[in-house]
């Protein structure tokens, strides 16, 4: 039995949608966040439950964590020290992501019914191996990540004041909201705010950047 959705292609403005409804439920329900960010708070507020645990290598390699449907359980891989801080943070983020964007989570309360009334459903885990090239499913989870955790609403609150041609402007703004500097980076460069040099770490804003 399966849990998970085929394959499609899902524009980035339905992703970040997705990401803001998290937000908007939990502000619905009361559900105050603050600043960093604590993710694990988004995942219990879903319901998912979180756990560091060792996950042995399979044909695919590393696996940096895996979904138990069923379970409603995150297991994140403790063996790779790098899914540690704001890595970590970004880790649970995507796997949230694939929980909202690729599990059928009407399907999922359909088989956890069967299985409180004794019959035997098995349900196979959602796997997330470790590695630099995301692709498909992997990448759509790693956008909704990064607009999960730093929504335009928030990030325009933020820069209010910044210079975002200026690292240590950035390096506080990432800091204020738990993630790395890197995910910082990217999001910018993916709301078309900011232009990264290639080759030097020179930025430049550009004419779609808030006025601040």
């Amino acid at each position: 039995m399966s849990v998970f959705r085929p394959f499609r292609f899902i524009p980035k403005i339905e992703i970040e949608a997705c990401a803001l409804n998290v937000w908007l439920e939990m502000a619905k329900a009361r559900f105050e966040l603050q600043l960093p960010l604590d993710v694990s708070l988004i995942a219990e507020f879903l319901e998912l439950d979180l756990v560091w645990d060792t996950i042995p290598d399979d044909a695919g390699g590393t696996i940096a964590a895996r979904i138990l449907p069923l379970e409603k359980l995150v297991e994140i891989n403790e063996n790779i020290p790098q899914l540690r801080g704001g890595f970590g943070e970004s880790t649970i983020a995507h796997e949230i992501g694939h929980w909202i964007l690729h599990i059928d989570r009407v399907q999922v309360e359909r088989y956890i019914r069967l299985k409180q009334k004794g019959v035997d459903v098995q349900v196979k885990p959602f796997l997330c191996h470790h590695e630099d090239n995301l692709a498909g499913i992997e990448w759509q989870a790693q956008y909704f990540a990064g607009c999960l955790l730093m929504p335009q609403h928030i990030l325009t609150e933020l820069i209010q004041g910044k210079d975002l041609t200026q690292w240590s402007h950035l390096y506080h703004i990432a800091q204020n909201l738990g993630v790395t500097i890197s995910n910082l980076t990217t999001r910018l460069q993916d709301l078309g705010w900011i232009v990264l040099g290639s080759n030097t770490r020179k930025i430049k804003l550009t004419k779609t950047t808030p006025i601040i």
